[in-house]
C-alpha cells in the first residue's frame, strides 16, 4: 500500500490523510487504490467509531492528475483506462459514503473537482475559511458526472448546477450558505472545531448513528451507491471526446482551449 494516502489510528477514531502536498494532493489512480483498501478495512471494524479525511499541505486536493489522466490517450486502450479510472474513484466514493460510522471531512485549503467529491462523500464538512470549492470540469472538456449526485444530495440541484456548470468557486462562507460545509473556523481554529465535532460524534451510540446514516440515504429518493454507478460510464464517455482531449492539454499547456464549434 502506497504513501499517497496515509491511514492513522487515534482511538476510536481513523483518520485518513491526502499524502501528495507536492502535487497538491492530485488524486493518481494509485491513491485511489489505496483509499478503497483503506476504506475495506475501516468499513467492518466495529472499534472504529469516526472518521476524519484530511490532507496535508495548502491545497485539500486538486481532483485527478491530470498528467494521467492525459497520458491514457496515448494508450491503445485508452477508452478501457478512463473506464478503470472512472470504476476506481467511484468505488472510493461510494466506499466513503457508504461507512457506517460517521465521517469528517476537514478543508484546510481548496477542493478541486474530484476533491469536492471526496468532501461531499463525507457526512460532515468543517472547513478552514481559506478553504473552497470548484468544479472546473467543463472547462476541461469533461463532467464532474460522479461528483454530481452526492452534490445534489447535499445542496439540491438549484445550487449543485451552479457549481457544476459555471466553474466558479465558493468561498467557504457559501460552501456554509449553501449547506455543503457545517462549519467554517479561522485556519487556527479548525483543528479545535474538529476535536469538538469528533468528541460529540464519539458520544453518540454506534448503532444509532449508522441506523440515522441508513436511514438518511433511504430517504434520498434514490440510494447514492446506484447513482454513482450509473455516472462511472458518463465520466468515462466524457474523456473521449475531441473538447476532452483539448480541454486537458490546454490546460497542462497553460492556454486558453479552442473548443470544437458545434
Amino acid at each position: 500500500m502506497s504513501d499517497l494516502v496515509l491511514l492513522e489510528r487515534r482511538g476510536p477514531v481513523a483518520w485518513l490523510t491526502l499524502n501528495r502536498p507536492d502535487k497538491r494532493n492530485a488524486l493518481l489512480r494509485e491513491a485511489l487504490e489505496t483509499l478503497v483498501q483503506q476504506l475495506a478495512a475501516i468499513g467492518p471494524d466495529e472499534s472504529v467509531r469516526v472518521v476524519v479525511l484530511a490532507a496535508n499541505g495548502p491545497v485539500f486536493c486538486a481532483g485527478m492528475d491530470l498528467g494521467e489522466m492525459q497520458s491514457r490517450a496515448g494508450s491503445p486502450n485508452a477508452c478501457a483506462e478512463w473506464q478503470r479510472d472512472s470504476e476506481v474513484y467511484g468505488e472510493a466514493l461510494t466506499r466513503l459514503h457508504g461507512l457506517p460510522v460517521p465521517t469528517v471531512a476537514v478543508v484546510q485549503g481548496p477542493a478541486i473537482a474530484g476533491g469536492v467529491g471526496l468532501v461531499a462523500a463525507c457526512d460532515l464538512v468543517v472547513a478552514s475559511s481559506e478553504a473552497s470549492f470548484s468544479l472546473p470540469e467543463p472547462q476541461r472538456g469533461i463532467t464532474a458526472a460522479m461528483v454530481t449526485p452526492l452534490l445534489i444530495k447535499r445542496v439540491g440541484p438549484g445550487a449543485a448546477v451552479q457549481l457544476l456548470l459555471s466553474g466558479e468557486r465558493w468561498t467557504a462562507d457559501d460552501a456554509l450558505r449553501t449547506g455543503f460545509c457545517h462549519a467554517v473556523r479561522k485556519p487556527d481554529a479548525l483543528n479545535a472545531r474538529t476535536e469538538s465535532l469528533v468528541n460529540s460524534l464519539l458520544a453518540g451510540s454506534r448503532s444509532a448513528l449508522a441506523i440515522t446514516k441508513r436511514h438518511v440515504d433511504e430517504m434520498s429518493n434514490e440510494q447514492i451507491a446506484s447513482q454513482i454507478r450509473r455516472s462511472m460510464s458518463v465520466s468515462a464517455e466524457a474523456r473521449t471526446t475531441p473538447d476532452a482531449r483539448e480541454g486537458l492539454a490546454a490546460f497542462l499547456e497553460r492556454r486558453k482551449p479552442s473548443w470544437q464549434p458545434d
